[in-house]
């Protein structure tokens, strides 16, 4: 059984869509995956396994073990909700629904510095249960700083980072062009990208970000250290 996390420079990067065109991917390939989104905030609307259910086509594709309503950090909102969420039960539940499949993708919740549960972030999580991951992270200016140290972030705590997504990527600026093969340079980790999809429907769009990633990526993702 393989955990991988896939974790964002920030909130609003693409995460969700990029966790949806991976678990299609395998799926696709008959490998068993599910996507594991530990928390959910700004619920309803947003409900990030419900979107890569719908792109997979079943609801054993994506399961998530909290919905909280409003658009904050877990904790926060959490609190405010008069149910504080605690980290080891949250650990535990996740631990469990990643042991069900041969291939679990652990859906960060914004940034690794996100709050979750009590004094534990996103990416004390993300450590505890994920021996890899895959930063995805926005295209244009500002991307460099924000990846690298996400990058960073993750390799201290022993996640091996085993490739970035550069979502939403159409090359119209200098920043944009240069921005993956610098991101290889300074991290040495495989860059790829992910061109701007349109439309709503979860499946069509999971279908995109499959194209768009070799499928040498996913499979990078499931190897043997």
């Amino acid at each position: 059984m393989t955990t991988v996390a896939v974790v964002g420079t920030d909130t609003g990067v693409g995460k969700t869509v990029v966790t949806a065109g991976l678990t299609r991917e395998f799926r696709d390939r008959g490998v068993d995956a599910r996507a594991i989104k530990p928390a959910q905030t700004g619920h309803p609307p947003d409900d990030d396994a419900a979107f890569v259910a719908d792109a997979c086509g079943t609801d054993e594709a994506a399961t998530c073990l909290r919905y909280l309503e409003e658009p904050l950090a877990p904790r926060i909102a959490a609190e405010r909700a008069g149910d504080p969420l605690k980290y080891e039960p949250l650990l535990a539940d996740c631990r469990r629904e990643c042991d069900r499949a041969p291939v679990a993708l652990l859906e960060g919740v914004g940034g690794l510095r996100v709050p979750l549960a009590g004094d534990r972030e996103v990416i004390d999580l993300v450590a505890d249960l994920a021996p890899v991951a895959v930063v995805v992270t926005r295209s244009g200016l500002g991307t460099l700083n924000h990846t690298a140290l996400t990058v960073d972030a993750l390799e201290r705590r022993g996640v091996d980072v085993r490739g970035i997504v550069c979502n939403e990527y159409d090359g119209a600026s200098v920043a944009e062009r240069t921005n993956p093969g610098e991101l290889e340079r300074m991290t040495d980790r495989p860059v790829e990208t992910v061109p701007p999809l349109r439309g709503s429907d979860p499946a069509a769009l999971a279908e995109g970000v499959r194209d768009a990633l070799p499928r040498s990526f996913s499979a990078r993702l499931v190897e043997k250290a």
